[in-house]
């Protein structure tokens, strides 16, 4: 089949980007690599394992129970990885999901001592060895992470790992949406080699080339010089689709249709499948299953202990309170809580019982005339919060989540739902005690629209990164954070 000659009225092609290596892939060679990478830390681990353990014990082995212990063990590392897609990865997959190497090897060792046991080996079977060659693999697994990535970057960075990206459909805003999420994913093999469109009429592009009609594209295909075309055309018909797909088919170049939605959403959504069907996940529950079961034992072994500690301050807290001011000990506050609901959260009471706001109307200042004596020391050193914990035990609050705020709230003139966008998705979660933001410096009176929109992205942040981890990294912070920020009041 002859190649199609470029539109004569096409406009003249500035210089193409600079030349890739002349051996070169796409970013799926990393899924090979990484196996590559697994199968030498497991090949190098044995002899280090043997020598370690002859320098230390000098004891003699069985070779064939030993060869099925580690047979078992890779077997059972590579399931796991499989299992996994580990070895179907790219770059992008690779940054966003991690190397779970370590975990695998650990639960692989475990899976071969299982079945060394399960075989009737043991009598014959080293646990020093075993140890000392788990010890190994992981240790040269973790060592290997750094120069593995480092290798890649060099590999896009030279041209041996490249994209070449073409894109159909001269939409400026879709394109420039798209070259946006994909510059913020950090990578370097993408090389964006312009713009191809059929209509006559066409908006520039800045930053990108206009190749031509589609003949053009298929054109530069044949060549090498595209590997990959976006269709990024909005309200695209069916048939025009396929039309496009039609000239497109001739030449050996993958093109993957980007929807509308998917570029409005960019970045907020997660690609999943239902059975074969892709579909872009917005929201998603954070803590489900497993995880919330951790979430909830954390909650409450932690809150149990806190009271354990603290029900002498609570105890001292409450006598005060009722021997300098007339009123409840108590203040129940209804508030906003998980899934929008109202919960009615218990404070220390820090305000003159007559002056108190059930539903927030009133931010508290730092000069409040309304708070008590004794109240802004409560205030001051966040004791007055501590009632909270009977909120966690009962179901109602976590130890650490976004702050549950009153129900009519304001930021200036606006409730703050009005004010800030994506607000209601800090309610996904049970409300905290205490959070990210609190830990962040952004404690206390919520002067400006610029703070408030900023504790919501840290609620928001807290809720995509939770891990125990974390939360018991904010608990350890949020002390420290009592004694020295001076924003709460």
């Amino acid at each position: 089949m002859e190649e199609s000659a470029p539109s004569p009225a096409a406009p003249p092609r500035p210089a193409s980007p600079p030349p890739l290596a002349t051996t070169r892939f796409t970013s799926n060679i990393v899924g090979p690599l990484l196996f590559l990478r697994d199968m030498l830390s497991f090949l190098l681990a044995l002899p280090v394992a043997l020598f370690t353990y002859e320098w230390l014990l000098g004891q003699s082995l069985v070779p064939s129970v030993h060869f099925f212990a580690v047979t078992a063990m890779l077997g059972s590392f590579i399931l796991l990885r499989v299992s996994k897609d580990s070895y179907l990865q790219n770059l992008f997959t690779l940054n966003e999901r991690g190397d779970s190497a370590v975990f695998d090897a650990l639960l692989a060792g475990l899976v071969a001592t299982a079945l060394v046991f399960l075989s009737g080996m043991v009598e014959n079977f080293s646990r020093g060895l075993s140890v000392l060659y788990v010890a190994a693999t992981v240790t040269f697994l973790a060592m290997s992470r750094w120069p593995f990535h480092r290798m890649l970057d060099r590999m896009a960075n030279r041209g041996v790992i490249g994209q070449r990206i073409a894109f159909y459909g001269a939409d400026p805003g879709s394109i420039g949406a798209i070259q946006k999420v994909l510059a913020a994913s950090d990578l370097s093999h993408l090389h964006f080699v312009g713009v191809a469109d059929d209509r006559p009429k066409l908006p520039d592009v800045p930053g990108l080339r206009f190749i031509g009609g589609s003949d053009d594209l298929a054109t530069m295909a044949r060549r090498g010089e595209v590997d990959q075309v976006l269709i990024s055309v909005r309200n695209l018909p069916a048939a025009r689709l396929h039309e496009i797909m039609e000239r497109l088919n001739s030449v050996c170049v993958d093109i993957s249709l980007i929807p509308d939605q998917a570029i409005d959403l960019a970045p907020d959504y997660r690609v999943r499948l239902i059975g074969t069907l892709p579909v872009l996940t917005v929201w998603q529950r954070p803590w489900r299953d497993v995880s919330g079961m951790l979430k909830r034992t954390e909650d409450v072994i932690l809150a149990v202990l806190a009271l354990i500690v603290v029900s002498p301050i609570m105890l001292i807290s409450a006598l005060l309170i009722r021997l300098t001011s007339a009123g409840p000990v108590l203040f129940v506050q209804p508030r906003v809580g998980f899934n929008n609901e109202v919960i009615h959260v218990l404070k220390f009471r820090s305000m003159y019982a007559q002056q108190t706001d059930l539903v927030g109307l009133q931010t508290t200042t730092k000069a409040d005339p309304r708070v008590t004596p004794v109240g802004k020391i409560l205030r001051r050193l966040s004791i007055d919060e501590l009632p909270q914990l009977l909120n966690v035990l009962r179901g109602d609050m976590s130890m650490v989540g976004p702050r549950p705020h009153a129900t009519h709230m304001r930021v200036g003139d606006l409730f703050y739902q009005e004010a800030v966008k994506g607000y209601a998705g800090r309610h996904r979660v049970k409300p905290g005690i205490t959070g990210l933001a609190q830990v962040k410096g952004l404690r206390g009176e919520i002067r400006t629209l610029d703070r408030a929109r900023r504790r919501v992205e840290l609620d928001q942040q807290y809720i995509n990164q939770w891990s125990v981890w974390l939360d018991l990294w904010i608990l350890v912070l949020t002390v420290r954070a009592v004694f020295l920020d001076a924003d709460a009041y």
